[in-house]
């Protein structure tokens, strides 16, 4: 499995094709390459990411079949299941990088900042468990708009993927896995990796 900076670069690689229209993938995307697959995967990075429509993840990265790991839900919030699934990858497939990619205007960020300034009130407890998720991340920020509670929900995810699992925390901290938050831009196509 290759190591966590050369995925991040791959990644970047990617998105960089992606966002001036030079992508590539559709090679990857072939019967030969179907059949490679059949006994098993090694995706090289997982990406934890939202479930919106308009945040295709292996096509924004530039990816084939059998290269990422991709665990969806909107808002790309971190819940038990989330961590089980990469606590999977990591274990079991051997990826050494974990992104979490949140997006520009994205709905459930949107929807918990106006249940937070009380222009809504979620009615389903099935939507109101991610609110739940998403509150505590931009709860305490001064005035956040739409793009710093989006930033402080990919950052907040990041962490509970860093702090809720003790598998996760000792490849963390023995260098075998890497965490990190990045943002996509539905507007340009860009990801932007966050630096810490």
């Amino acid at each position: 499995m290759i190591p966590a900076s050369e995925a991040l670069q791959r990644l970047r690689d990617g998105n960089h094709r992606f966002a001036n229209g030079e992508e590539n993938n559709l090679q990857s995307i072939n019967q030969a390459r179907r059949a490679e697959l059949v006994d098993g995967q090694s995706p090289f990075a997982v990406i934890v990411a939202c479930s919106d429509s308009r945040v295709p993840v292996e096509l924004l990265f530039d990816q084939g079949l059998g290269d990422l790991f991709v665990i969806r839900v909107a808002g790309n919030i971190v819940a038990p299941s989330q961590i089980g699934s990469v606590e999977f990858a990591a274990e079991q497939l051997g990826t050494k990088l974990v992104v979490v990619l949140g997006h520009s205007n994205c709905g459930a960020v949107e929807a918990t900042l106006k249940e937070l300034s009380k222009q809504q009130e979620t009615r389903s407890p099935n939507l109101q468990s991610i609110v739940n998720r998403i509150r505590p991340a931009v709860e305490l920020l001064d005035h956040p708009s739409l793009h710093t509670a989006v930033v402080a929900n990919v950052r907040n995810s990041v962490e509970r993927l860093r702090g809720r699992s003790k598998l996760l925390k000792t490849l963390i901290e023995s260098g075998e896995l890497t965490v990190v938050g990045a943002e996509y831009s539905i507007e340009s196509g860009v990801v932007d990796f966050f630096g810490d």
